[in-house]
């Protein structure tokens, strides 16, 4: 079935105006201003005045298969349910282990990963888990990458927090010259996505990899650069270097101590951060958990969701002033090119056609996953 969406307003991310778009199997196909097809052709026709077309959201930071157990058994939290990412106009999903490598595994996620796409929505996945040397499926996260298919790098790999296993400078850069060659032959991104935790001064592990070795900032997501007032001062800084992930899940959960997502995209921008390095994930699934400072015990956990990417994306255009072409890119092309995911990330003939139709109070009207209208 032939699907022709009309009249809508159309940001690829960027704003083209209004255009008519046709979309056919899982591919966008034409994209024209007054798009007429011939009467015996059939298509389903959705009017679409009034509403802004963008590409589907991608959420590359999600613990797909359940995060947690800070707190003992009883806090592990569920598994990513196929609503939870429609909710939030959500089409494509990077799973990751996160704190628990232990009891959870790689290959676990990557089975979910293959769920997700039997249900008709996009997803890759990180090998890995907070922990050096990471799980792996294969025995080696280089194999990994390069073999299988659904692998496009590690993660998230835990630095400056107490949870981490306190990797070495050596132990870090030998893990990502070794993820970076296995990109290379895989054709993947073959990334580290690094989770930051509460620690001062937590850039200094990947400045003094890229001080000592071949390795660039751009082999490097880090992660929860928004936790604090001082971890985000030192990302306007290292975003003008490498990519910076904003959270947006575990706002308003914590307040006192997080930036605010939509305004920390309006502050990185201001100090000089090009958007293409900035992206919003939700950790959805994950476990937002607060540790009290002294005694380090677990004092409160929460739980993310996938639609704090797009309430964040509105805020930041309704609140903060943002254009919508530039809000939007966080989520959509940015990831897409940052992370080499084929065909997904913009409005393009030929991309995958994965299509949010938004009312201009940024409620969803319609979406589109792979071709499939499924709201």
């Amino acid at each position: 079935m032939l699907t022709l969406f009309k009249n809508a307003n159309v940001y690829t991310p960027d704003f083209i105006g209004v255009r008519d778009i046709l979309t056919g199997g899982k591919s966008i196909l034409v994209i024209a201003e007054n798009l007429e097809l011939p009467k015996n052709v059939e298509v389903n026709v959705v009017e679409c005045s009034g509403l802004n077309l963008v590409p589907g959201l991608i959420d590359s930071h999600v613990h797909i298969t359940g995060g947690g157990g800070e707190g003992g058994p009883a806090t592990r939290m569920p598994e990513l349910e196929i609503s939870m990412m429609i909710d939030g106009g959500v089409t494509t999903v990077i799973g990751c282990l996160g704190t628990d490598g232990i009891t959870r595994s790689v290959e676990s996620v990557l089975m979910k990963v293959k769920s997700i796409r039997a249900k008709g929505m996009s997803a890759w996945m990180y090998t890995g888990a907070y922990q050096v040397p990471p799980p792996t499926i294969t025995g080696d996260i280089a194999r990994d990458i390069a073999l299988i298919e659904e692998v496009i790098g590690v993660g998230e790999i835990a630095i400056s927090d107490h949870r981490s296993s306190v990797p070495t400078i050596p132990e870090l850069a030998k893990l990502t010259a070794h993820a970076r060659v296995a990109g290379m032959i895989g054709g993947k991104a073959g990334i580290i996505n690094m989770h930051m935790g509460d620690a001062r001064d937590p850039f200094r592990p990947l400045h003094e990899i890229v001080a000592s070795s071949e390795m660039n900032y751009k082999q490097f997501i880090p992660t929860h650069c928004n936790r604090n007032d001082y971890i985000f001062e030192d990302a306007k800084e290292y975003g003008k270097k490498g990519y910076v992930d904003i959270t947006t899940s575990s706002y308003p959960y914590y307040m006192d101590e997080e930036i605010k997502p939509s305004k920390a995209l309006k502050l990185l921008l201001e100090s000089g951060v090009p958007i293409e390095h900035i992206t919003f994930t939700s950790d959805a699934c994950g476990s937002l958990p607060g540790f009290d400072p002294v005694t380090g015990k677990l004092v409160k956990i929460e739980m993310g969701y996938p639609d704090s990417v797009l309430r964040e994306i509105k805020e930041a255009v309704l609140e903060d002033g943002l254009p919508l072409e530039t809000a939007i890119r966080v989520a959509t092309i940015n990831p897409a090119i940052i992370l080499k995911l084929p065909g997904k990330g913009s409005i393009k003939e030929g991309n995958d056609a994965d299509i949010l139709l938004l009312d201009k109070e940024f409620n969803i009207k319609h979406l589109m996953a792979n071709g499939i209208l499924i709201k």
